[in-house]
């Protein structure tokens, strides 16, 4: 999921001052005052904040007896400050984070295994393949639920439709995605004119690659014997050429773009210098909001190789193990998640609700804006491989970033790429599985 900027430093106060009332609110001093529970919520754009901010005052009218406290964090510092909290027994009863990070705070002792708390109409409108992204060993052997899954992304393509119409290629459609294949030709036949036909944006690469190598089945790694390896054989190699191929066999792929960050490439893109840029269905807000007058574009299904799989990670609501009322903030989180209001926190965050309800709401399948299109992605996620991987933090930011950037840059061959990642990544695997 995103990372943005940090907040205010006054939210970084507000955060220590509202979680430090107790961990998880405290007990009543008594019975006719309210249940106090403290909501650490991460959501950073105006439109998200806002229908956060709606949700809880809608909650505390009517439910006086249970009064939630909404208290803003950020993803630059959320889980070191998380760290902090839980071991001095302050950290707040209802926790905002992403999937990633549930694992080592599980196998902690810091989260509480919601298997036994979760309501039957929660649990039956989220997909098992969401819930997949939020179970985790308890670091004593046994498997649990760590956290309520509510928004997810996934990779789509977003085109410049007068270059589209124009390459008199076929439109892909959810139900007739394009296959590698064809995405390459329709890159190569845009490619004319002063245009490329696509921009990667590589900063980043290795979340991107390794969610789009589930196309054929890819997945990085594999465990045997409970030990987990770098893995990089014929499934993993497709995505990493087929991309590689088009900025150096076709050369229908702008060079420009490798070492800039997702949104970077959009200045570009409205000046027609390319034609279509793959990327996270959030960046449909930047498209959307920014695009100048009389700029038409489009929201395309990602490609699809042996099969439309990509990996997912999951925006989830934790409760910490420590809260004294963790009965009560199951039921905010129960009704904070319900298929309305996942249909308006995925709209102001621009991404894929997990609840079944909320991805047929009117507002989640319109055309505008590729709603439709972006909807109808989720049901090709699947949980991310890497997200069971102790130690792939490190792999990623040690190993796989530069490895990735380096052959994407064309410095080194796929052979060279998939040693490193390989020989490399088990140096740091190894360190995670004493």
């Amino acid at each position: 999921m995103r990372i943005k900027s940090a907040l205010a430093a006054a939210a970084v106060v507000a955060l220590a001052a509202a979680c430090g009332s107790g961990g998880g609110g405290g007990s009543s001093s008594s019975s006719n005052e309210p249940v106090k529970i403290n909501f650490l919520s991460l959501a950073w754009q105006k439109e998200s904040v806002a229908a956060n901010n709606q949700l809880v005052d809608e909650w505390n009218r009517a439910n006086p007896k249970i009064q939630v406290t909404y208290v803003q964090g950020s993803w630059d510092n959320v889980n070191d400050q998380l760290v902090t909290q839980f071991a001095g027994g302050t950290a707040p009863d209802v926790i905002h984070n992403d999937s990633p990070a549930l694992s080592g705070f599980a196998s902690d002792g810091y989260l509480l295994d919601l298997s036994d708390k979760l309501p039957a109409e929660l649990k039956s409108d989220i997909p098992q393949a969401a819930w997949d992204t939020v179970t985790f060993d308890d670091g004593k052997g046994k498997q649990g639920v760590y956290g309520v899954p509510f928004l997810q992304e996934s990779q789509v393509i977003i085109a410049n439709k007068k270059l589209l119409d124009k390459s008199g290629v076929r439109v892909p459609t959810p139900d007739s995605p394009w296959t590698w294949d064809e995405f390459s030709e329709a890159a190569k036949k845009m490619t004319k004119g002063g245009a490329l036909g696509v921009a990667w944006p590589m900063k980043s690469p290795v979340n991107k690659t390794l969610n789009l190598a589930l196309n054929f089945g890819g997945t990085f790694f594999e465990s045997a014997g409970g030990k987990t390896t770098v893995k990089v054989g014929p499934e993993e190699r497709e995505v990493l050429q087929r991309i590689h191929d088009q900025l150096y066999k076709d050369k229908s792929a702008d060079p420009a773009a490798l070492g800039q960050g997702t949104a970077d490439p959009l200045p570009a893109f409205y000046k027609g210098k390319f034609a279509m840029l793959p990327a996270g269905v959030f960046l449909r807000q930047q498209v959307a909001e920014q695009a100048p007058d009389g700029f038409e574009w489009v929201t395309l299904p990602g490609p699809k190789g042996t099969s439309a799989q990509q990996g997912a990670v999951s925006q989830t609501l934790s409760i910490a193990q420590d809260s004294k009322h963790a009965d009560e903030a199951m039921k905010f989180i129960a009704f904070f998640l319900n298929g309305p209001n996942q249909a308006k926190l995925a709209k102001g965050d621009w991404l894929l609700p997990t609840s079944q309800t909320a991805a047929a709401d009117p507002a989640m399948t319109a055309r505008e804006n590729g709603w439709d299109v972006a909807t109808a992605s989720a049901k090709n996620l699947v949980v991310a491989p890497f997200l069971k991987v102790k130690g792939f933090d490190e792999w990623k930011s040690k190993v796989a970033t530069p490895v990735l950037q380096e052959f994407y840059a064309n410095k080194i061959t796929i052979d060279e790429a998939a040693t490193k990642l390989v020989d490399e990544g088990n140096k740091v695997l190894e360190r995670y599985q004493r």
